[in-house]
């Protein structure tokens, strides 16, 4: 069995696979400790042990980035793999038409999409003082709240599919100013389109568009966006890039590489089980 996620129907999984004796996989998709620390005041600290507690017994706690596995490991958690995010490319590529809406925006259009939370950090990407249009695209219980203070931002609503990928194709940079997420699909989802990344040094910025622009690697031939503690200096250098090369790099993140490292996990976990009945 995998288990996704540590809610309450993940620890009445858990409860249930360590009660009949069958293994299980994990994943850690979500920071709660740090989700919960901003909600709460509270250290993240607090919040650890018991997301260690959870996954604990799992046979493989899958991770969507290597620097996520690493810090994981050095909290304690044993077992990770790796198990990275796909895009569907047939939807997500850089000949889209752009949104109608806003194709005449002034320019440049900076683009931020993703749920309206406090935990997105989203006020720190609507302070900060650049050229152009800010668009929003995303629901969530901040929303109302973040149109009446920044009036100037055209908030979009959640949008899906053709839409979606027109939105990322009108823009110009896409702005990630999330410090919480553990990898940021939406991210790959804009670099397909072609849209360059503007981001903090964080895990999940670091580990997709790379510390100096050009992956985490740093080997890629040109800069796909750019990582900075100033959000907006970051903008100014993602402009740089050359989308051609954003759009290659957006294009590598198959569905299927995802797909055979999640099945890699499970029977990994279902060897262990014949291991134990032998």
């Amino acid at each position: 069995m995998h288990i996704a996620t540590e809610g309450p129907i993940g620890w009445s999984a858990r409860g249930w696979c360590l009660s009949h004796g069958i293994p299980f996989t994990s994943a850690f998709h979500t920071r709660f400790p740090d989700y919960a620390a901003v909600r709460t005041g509270l250290s993240p600290d607090v919040f650890w042990p018991t997301m260690r507690r959870f996954h604990a017994p799992s046979q493989a706690v899958l991770t969507s980035t290597a620097s996520l596995m690493d810090e994981l490991k050095a909290r304690g958690f044993a077992n990770t793999r790796l198990w990275s995010r796909g895009i569907d490319t047939a939807l997500f590529r850089p000949d889209v038409h752009p949104l109608a809406s806003l194709s005449n925006l002034p320019r440049p259009v900076l683009l931020s999409v993703g749920r309206v939370a406090v935990e997105k950090n989203l006020e720190s990407f609507l302070s900060t003082e650049t050229c152009g249009t800010k668009v929003v695209v995303g629901d969530g219980p901040m929303l109302e709240t973040l149109r009446r203070r920044f009036p100037e931002v055209i908030f979009t609503g959640a949008l899906f599919g053709d839409a979606l990928a027109s939105a990322y194709a009108a823009a110009d940079v896409f702005v990630f100013p999330s410090k919480t997420d553990t990898f940021g699909l939406v991210m790959i989802e804009a670099l397909a389109c072609g849209v360059p990344v503007a981001a903090y040094p964080v895990p999940g910025p670091l580990d997709i568009v790379g510390g100096e622009g050009r992956g985490p690697r740093n080997d890629l031939p040109s800069h796909i966006g750019a990582v900075d503690h100033d959000l907006r200096r970051a903008i100014e250098l993602a402009m740089r890039a050359d989308r051609t090369a954003v759009a290659s790099y957006g294009r590598a993140f198959s569905w299927e590489t995802s797909a055979n490292q999640f099945v890699d996990a499970l029977m990994g976990a279902f060897s262990t089980a014949l291991d134990c009945v032998a």
